[in-house]
């Protein structure tokens, strides 16, 4: 029997896969997709032949997993020497294996690695359709699709890191300026979808290290560098910025700016525009408008908020207060400093982790200062992340979460850390899959960050793939030794195995490298209880109920500690004081994979989880 379009994909793919069918289907479109269309009996090989030469389109739903799949190489292979059309419907922005880009390196695509993935099929039915014309598809119908974004011809996108600039002002204090100047150039270049930008985090890895821009370039998966200097003295700037080809260390586009302060926005369009042109890459009208905004026109208040930018990456409670205050002064300066409302969200979203405050307290300031951004302007990806971060963790409203982060992806393609947000709204849903495929997304864009890697480990232990977050965490520690998320994590991974002796002895380390942080100590103390290591675990909740007297806890922690201590009375009250709290790790464990930790199954507790709305 004939069909319109074989569907390939690798079996973890699965539902990403069956998705595509359904919804082709209702669009009029007849699909053959294993395993449904083999014939009890029939060969698989034999069947999997028949349907390839029985349809009239292929579509391969492509990501890193099926990227090198024997199974669907050879079916690929199979299409394309059969003259079949084909189509790949690209999951993630992964490069294509050697094998692969031999058949598809000429071949059409479609994107549709930013959610939600039913509007990107239901565009993948247009094109579909064209393809099917009895009258063959016309060139012009192609060119149009083309033309419109939805049918992308080529290679995979043009990529870049944007180094910190080399600080040559006699003050060391102005480095807060050069690194605010290459940040800038790195979130300008994130809202161009054809454009691959490193994320701040790998390309500030090599700042103060003088190592060749080609062995950054590989290291980073670039093809180009930016890099350059900052003499800053009162008024006056000297800048200079060169473009260099990562593949033999050519500088393909250098430039010298003497100007005023007055100059830098201007300046920094320059850049931005040398650097589209020198990757050939056609902006939209909506990138260009992006790429030539200005959040504000006065100089002072740019220079305060870079201040501001420069402190929150710090990660420290001293470097989150001078934060608050750089944002605060620049508004007094421009009160429609978008960015600056940005910045106090980022802020204090950042402090409900890293600086202990109780989550009642800093949430309410991350939704007002994201929704003061959105407000002025409504096309800051990072705003809208913020808020969805909100809705999912503190008002538990996943409705609202997933439509603030697919905004922002929309907004931001090319941001590791909204990749990474809206992977632990994906886990929250229990989409696993999807959330490991979005952290690998964000460890692409952001291949040195400790923080990414041991989050694609955390999202392969809420899908039970405890062998591969083990796996993935091992390898983070080559790079991040004595991170103590990893180790944390790592525990968690062990524990889910039951491989007790091994996570007790990586939760240890990671009280230790992390000074003792709070939830590792009180993971520490549940599996103490749980061993029936009594001593140990008596010691460490003396030690972590003095620290709950004098700072900020989750409430959630303890119940589970005294859970384990068999404390039933105890457990709920710190549920009960972690739901009246908006405690932000309640929707993690309210699907916790790990069975012995599922408290919202114990028929006490499970009522305050039905009354906070965390499950049905």
């Amino acid at each position: 029997m004939a069909h319109d379009v074989f569907i390939s994909y690798s079996s973890v793919d699965k539902t990403a896969a069956d998705t595509v069918c359904s919804i082709l289907e209702q669009n009029g479109i007849s699909c053959w997709i294993a395993p449904r269309d083999i014939t009890p009996g029939l060969d698989f090989a034999e069947a999997i032949i028949d349907g390839i030469k029985s349809s009239k389109l292929f579509i391969l739903v492509y990501s890193s997993n099926s990227n090198n799949s024997k199974q669907v190489i050879r079916e690929v292979d199979r299409a394309v020497h059969l003259g079949l059309p084909v189509i790949n419907l690209r999951l993630e922005d992964v490069p294509l294996s050697k094998q692969l880009e031999y058949y598809l390196s000429s071949v059409h695509w479609l994107d549709a690695k930013t959610p939600p993935l039913e509007d990107h099929i239901n565009k993948l039915s247009g094109v579909v359709k064209i393809l099917l014309r009895k009258d063959g598809a016309k060139e012009e119908d192609l060119e149009k699709a083309i033309r419109d974004g939805i049918l992308q011809v080529g290679q995979d996108k043009k990529s870049i890191a944007v180094l910190p600039f080399t600080n040559i002002s006699n003050d060391p204090d102005q480095e807060y300026f050069c690194d605010g100047l290459a940040e800038e150039l790195i979130n300008s270049l994130t809202k161009i979808k054809d454009i691959k930008v490193v994320a701040r985090t790998s390309a500030f890895a090599f700042k103060g290290k003088y190592i060749d821009v080609r062995e950054v370039g590989q290291r980073l998966n670039v093809e180009k560098i930016l890099e350059g200097s900052v003499r800053k003295s009162g008024n006056k700037l000297r800048i200079t910025a060169q473009l260099v080809n990562v593949a033999d260390g050519f500088h393909l586009w250098s430039e010298k700016f003497d100007r005023d302060m007055e100059d830098i926005f201007a300046i920094q369009d320059e850049i931005s525009f040398a650097i589209v042109d020198n990757l050939k890459v056609t902006l939209l009208k909506r990138e260009e408008k992006a790429l030539l905004k200005r959040y504000t026109e006065d100089p002072e208040a740019y220079n305060l908020y870079l201040k501001g930018i420069f402190n929150l990456r710090r990660y420290t409670a001293e470097g989150f207060q001078e934060a608050i205050k750089y944002f605060e002064l620049t508004l007094q300066k421009d009160p429609d400093y978008a960015l600056a409302y940005a910045g106090l969200s980022e802020v204090f979203y950042a402090i409900s982790y890293w600086g202990n405050v109780p989550p009642h307290q800093a949430y309410p300031k991350v939704k007002e200062f994201a929704k003061k951004a959105i407000e002025i302007d409504k096309e800051i990806g990072e705003a809208h992340a913020s808020l969805g971060m909100v809705y999912a963790f503190y008002d538990w409203n996943g409705k609202e979460a997933g439509r603030e982060l697919a905004t922002a992806l929309e907004l931001n393609p090319s941001s590791a850390i909204i990749h990474l947000s809206y992977s632990w709204f994906l886990t929250l849903t229990e989409r696993h899959e999807e959330a490991v495929a979005e952290t690998k997304r964000a460890q692409e864009l952001d291949p040195l960050s400790p923080l990414i890697i041991a989050h694609v480990g955390l999202a392969c232990i809420w899908g039970r793939q405890y062998d591969k977050a083990i796996q993935e965490m091992k390898a983070g520690m080559i790079l991040a030794p004595d991170f103590y998320l990893m180790h944390y994590y790592l525990g968690l991974a062990y524990r889910g195995k039951q491989m007790r002796k091994e996570n007790i002895a990586e939760f240890e380390k990671a009280v230790e490298l992390s000074g003792g942080a709070p939830w590792p100590a009180l993971m520490l103390a549940c599996n103490y209880f749980e061993t029936d290591q009594i001593e140990k675990g008596e010691t460490l909740l003396q030690s972590l109920e003095q620290r709950v007297r004098q700072e900020y806890m989750p409430a959630l922690g303890f119940a589970y500690v005294y859970f384990f201590r068999k404390d039933l009375d105890q457990t709920y009250d710190w549920l009960k004081r972690a739901c009246e709290e908006r405690d932000n790790f309640l929707p993690w464990c309210a699907i916790i994979p790990i069975q012995e930790y599922q408290l919202h199954n114990h028929h006490r507790l499970r009522p305050l989880y039905q009354k906070y709305g965390l499950i049905k």
